[in-house]
């Protein structure tokens, strides 16, 4: 008999229940990489989340033969919806099996849920913050997933939402580059110089993490500033930019992390991370007793980064900042001896960038798709 049972985030069963399951769903799968328990059990945590100083959540898990066969998160995001005018619902966390009527019934409590809201529309996967990782995945299955950035799931997941009329909303896509086919054009050269001449804009590298925490404010106003035309967008508090900064700092290499500067305003940024895929795939989900050690070996070890967070403020892209961030890149990948980039999620609203990032050599190599529906 199939029951729906809503989690009751005070209690450790009920927790571990709905953050379990996709360890289950995924064990052994190459491809899958299992966050930290840890950060996964943070999402149902009302006390220390920041997302629920301003909205809401609930979460539900799907039950056969007292096995837990599925999963999902509603959630409303207040701030979102007053900032954009919108009724949203959204879903998010969303595992299952290959069986319809599991995410029917899955699907049908987070309807419910939205309409006794008075939201009007469901929309995922989209998560806590525009951090956690956007879209059902529904191309590039072969590749493995880059860390926790973003989402992995079997390729019948889209089949299981479209059966519910949900339609595609906007498409994030994900670039890979290989470092000796990434190339500037001499006319980004000519540019940087122009803009080396006008001293207008420079290049801040963070050199430790100290420095990090003393820009925080600063970067967290130019995100604000920056992707406001973004499909995702909404501002976020100092608390969530504070919150976000805490949770990369483990994986975070500040001397990967660089700033562009406008006299001593942060109107632009480059955050890449290097890739510890593998070691959070020994973890499987544990972090203790040797899991964060793992992972800091990794950094130094991997070949692989994530340009995760690319941005400048509008006013800045004709001015140069789009050259400068384009060539930031480029000492990256040289630097630091990569031989694999992931240019992670980039949404395909932003067209001007990514026409830039494939003339400069980048391809398109995984899509996300997040969907829509009426409720």
């Amino acid at each position: 008999m199939l029951t729906i049972h809503k989690i009751d985030t005070q209690s450790k069963t009920d927790v571990n229940q709905f953050v379990d399951l996709p360890y289950r769903l995924y064990a052994g799968h190459q491809q899958w990489v299992p966050p930290p328990k840890v950060d996964a059990r943070m999402f149902l945590n009302r006390e220390k989340h920041p997302f629920y100083e301003h909205s809401t959540a609930d979460f539900f898990i799907a039950k056969q033969d007292n096995c837990v066969v599925g999963r999902i998160a509603a959630l409303e995001n207040r701030r979102f919806n007053d900032y954009r005018g919108t009724k949203q619902a959204q879903f998010y966390l969303f595992e299952c099996e290959d069986d319809q009527e599991v995410a029917n019934a899955l699907f049908t409590r987070v309807f419910e849920w939205a309409e006794r809201r008075g939201l009007d529309t469901v929309v995922g996967p989209k998560g806590f913050s525009p951090f956690d990782g956007y879209g059902i995945q529904v191309e590039g299955f072969e590749h493995r997933q880059m860390m926790t950035m973003m989402n992995y799931n079997y390729e019948y997941y889209p089949r299981l939402v479209r059966n519910l009329g949900f339609e595609k909303k906007v498409d994030f896509v994900s670039c890979y580059i290989s470092p000796p086919d990434y190339r500037l054009p001499d006319r980004v050269y000519r540019i940087i110089e122009r803009v080396e001449q006008r001293g207008n804009l420079r290049v801040l590298p963070l050199r430790n993490k100290r420095d990090l925490r003393a820009w925080a404010p600063s970067i967290g106003a130019a995100y604000n500033k920056a992707f406001v035309n973004n499909w995702e967008y909404y501002p976020l508090t100092e608390r969530e930019i504070d919150f976000v900064l805490e949770t990369i700092m483990l994986v975070a290499n500040p001397r990967l992390l660089k700033l562009i500067l406008h006299e001593s305003e942060v109107v632009g940024f480059l955050f890449a991370f290097p890739d510890i895929s593998a070691a959070l795939q020994r973890a499987k989900g544990r972090l203790l007793p040797f899991g964060i050690f793992d992972m800091l070996l990794e950094m130094r070890r991997t070949k692989w980064v994530s340009l995760n967070g690319v941005g400048i403020l509008t006013k800045f892209q004709g001015q140069g900042g789009n050259a400068l961030l384009y060539s930031e890149i480029e000492k990256t990948l040289q630097d630091f001896e990569f031989t694999h980039a992931d240019i992670t999620q980039v949404a395909e609203s932003a067209t001007q960038m990514r026409n830039d990032l494939e003339n400069l050599g980048a391809r398109p190599y995984k899509n996300h798709r997040v969907y829509a529906r009426k409720v």
